[in-house]
């Protein structure tokens, strides 16, 4: 069974930094689409980035050129970095992949930015 496990959230101060990641098991993680997701209170989960099987990265319009998406095949992981946080971007963040299975939402990662 596909155990997505999210790991690297805390609470940062606005223009700080975090490095989240994302370790798969019990899928075969090279051949998917991987995706970062947030869910902030009161709010739908939505797509922060994505990063194909050959590592094409897309960003939403909110993260682009502060948040990098990256991958490693052999550790079966992918990574989101965090730069010039802002308390917009407090949330929830999941890792899955793109388009997502709803069976394999893990318990995700808390990212809290505030003073």
């Amino acid at each position: 069974q596909v155990q997505l496990v999210e790991s690297g959230g805390g609470l940062v101060q606005p223009g700080g930094s975090l490095r989240l990641s994302c370790a798969a098991s019990g899928m075969l993680f090279s051949i998917y689409t991987m995706g970062w997701y947030r869910q902030a209170p009161g709010k739908q989960r939505e797509l922060v980035a994505s990063i194909t099987r050959g590592g094409t990265t897309n960003y939403a319009d909110s993260v682009k050129g502060r948040f990098t998406i990256s991958r490693d095949n052999a550790k079966n992981t992918v990574y989101l970095q965090m730069n010039s946080l802002k308390p917009e971007d407090t949330a929830v963040y999941y890792c899955n992949a793109h388009p997502y299975d709803s069976r394999w939402w893990g318990q995700g990662t808390q990212v809290t930015v505030s003073s």
